[in-house]
């Protein structure tokens, strides 16, 4: 059990056995050069695949224990209210996304990794939320210590290392993250556990550093467009995850997480590639269906407001459609859920207008 602050390698001491990683590195790269050029195709990727960064934003918020499921996420986001404890969860999601769209802005004006973006960043992701009282936006100054709940700093499985050497750690992170290096997605691997490993927050460390993984990617050019998650395939191996991140602290075992995170990088990519290729499929079969359905001008605006927001309301769909005439999207949605393209969940009620959901495509995302 650790008692006292570790003291964890620097990133120059860091060895690894290039050779025995030199299958999976080639097939991470291919993987992920594959799922890129998928990417690339995507007219308006930020449409399509928006359900893809909510799925992300549940994936990587249930590690850390929320139990919001991506349907209530998006019913949430349509209107529809839950309790307390599941609005909370709910909120968290959503500032996972907040956080990840302002990290691109911040990205696109200046296209580097670095602390006060950092900082930035954390501040979004726990803003209004359980965490947001500790030191939101600041590096901690007091210890921490990672263990199950109610553990003390005695029976903790993991003690980051002590607040007065979290700068010289990050200091060397951030010129790593932003220096060249013989290959990216190593590179990568390297940054993100060692992140983890520092734990420069008191809270959201292991949403952050998983956020980290598109954006660094972004930042090298390596993606077209930051949408790249591993928290999916990280939730699926959980224990696994933990043990290969304990490993690197306990023993300075380096080289099984790397491999650990390749073969990540290889099967997300190969899930990935074939979902965008599910949604592009999906998208052309719909464009028939909907021109066909509705003989409707606004075919194009109706695609994009329901693969942006599957789950929604008339008001809302009217909106994001640009559907002036209420009495046009009502038609229009009307004709959509008697060819069963969308589905009726909800009937407007007092205040409460109707809540429609395209499940053809929840489904594809969700895969649950």
């Amino acid at each position: 059990m650790a008692h006292t602050p570790s003291k964890p390698k620097k990133i120059s001491e860091i060895e690894l056995d290039l050779v025995k990683l030199i299958p999976y590195i080639g097939k991470s790269n291919s993987a992920l050069s594959n799922y890129n050029g998928a990417l690339s195709h995507l007219v308006n990727p930020n449409i399509l695949l928006a359900p893809m960064t909510s799925k992300e934003s549940t994936m990587s918020s249930r590690i850390e224990g929320t139990q919001a499921t991506l349907t209530e996420v998006l019913k949430h986001e349509a209107g529809e209210n839950f309790d307390g404890y599941k609005t909370q969860d709910i909120q968290e999601i959503i500032n996972y996304k907040n956080a990840m769209s302002y990290a691109v802005k911040l990205l696109r004006e200046r296209p580097f990794i670095h602390l006060n973006m950092i900082r930035d960043i954390h501040s979004v992701l726990l803003d209004g939320v359980r965490g947001e009282n500790k030191a939101r936006g600041e590096f901690r100054r007091v210890q921490n210590w990672i263990g199950p709940k109610n553990s003390t700093i005695e029976t903790a499985s993991f003690v980051p290392p002590a607040p007065n050497e979290i700068m010289d750690y990050l200091d060397e992170w951030e010129k790593f993250v932003n220096s060249d290096y013989d290959d990216i997605l190593i590179q990568l691997g390297i940054m993100h556990a060692q992140f983890e490993i520092i734990h420069p927050f008191l809270d959201g460390n292991g949403r952050l550093g998983r956020m980290m993984i598109p954006l660094f990617l972004y930042s090298k050019n390596y993606l077209s467009e930051p949408i790249f998650y591993l928290s999916e395939y990280f939730e699926a191996h959980r224990e696994e995850y933990y043990f290969h991140l304990r490993n690197i602290t306990q023993d300075n075992n380096w080289q099984d997480w790397i491999t650990f995170f390749l073969q990540a990088i290889i099967e997300q990519s190969q899930n990935n590639t074939l979902k965008i290729n599910e949604i592009l499929k999906l998208s052309d079969k719909m464009k028939h269906i909907v021109q066909e359905t509705t003989k409707s001008q606004y075919t194009a605006n109706i695609l994009d407001a329901i693969f942006a927001k599957p789950i929604f309301t008339t008001t809302t769909f009217a909106k994001d459609a640009q559907i002036m005439n209420k009495n046009t999207a009502n038609s229009i949605l009307q004709k959509l859920a008697e060819s069963s393209v969308i589905k009726l969940i909800r009937e407007a009620s007092g205040n409460r207008s109707n809540l429609y959901a395209f499940e053809e495509l929840i489904t594809l995302i969700d895969g649950d």
